[in-house]
């Protein structure tokens, strides 16, 4: 046994002299490095990628901001459209533009045959429904004004308004 513990303690001591003695810095120098440069790669992507999110989310809000715009847009722009198809637009711009309305229809069957009699239309326009006015006409005397409630009367009992029709819809 005082042999092996001999030659371990031989060993030990040759392999002792080989390795340097005492703390060595050298072989933390590149791990501290190493670290070093793993955080501040991190944290400079971390603002990379901050400043992108950042830059998405302007964008975003214009985004949505814009597309509230075109939408009011765009139901301004429908009402317009529902205004100019109600019936009775049509019918005054029709009359605006001297078309007159048209006679009887005659209309042809699957089989070729004309049914119906058709008729001219009226070369005169139709005389056009006085527009109603928005203002009451004002009294002889102050005395015989009628009271503010009285006076006000409901816009959807207009009798020359005519009523749309069904037909051909």
């Amino acid at each position: 046994m005082t042999r092996t513990a001999e030659q371990v303690k031989g060993r030990a001591g040759r392999l002792a002299r080989l390795m340097p003695s005492g703390p060595s810095t050298a072989a933390r120098t590149p791990f501290v490095l190493l670290v070093v440069l793993l955080l501040t790669g991190g944290l400079i992507s971390l603002l990379l990628l901050n400043s992108a999110l950042n830059e998405g989310s302007f964008r975003l809000s214009k985004l949505k901001r814009e597309t509230t715009e075109l939408t009011d847009e765009q139901q301004a722009l429908q009402r317009d459209v529902d205004g100019y198809s109600e019936p009775d637009a049509l019918e005054r711009r029709a009359r605006e533009l001297g078309m007159v309305p048209g006679g009887s229809p005659a209309f042809l069957g699957p089989d070729g045959k004309v049914r119906g009699v058709p008729e001219r239309a009226d070369a005169e326009p139709l005389p056009t429904a006085p527009e109603p006015e928005t203002a009451a006409p004002e009294p002889a005397s102050p005395s015989a004004a009628p009271p503010p409630a009285a006076s006000s009367a409901t816009p959807s009992t207009n009798p020359t308004t005519p009523l749309p029709t069904s037909s051909g819809r």
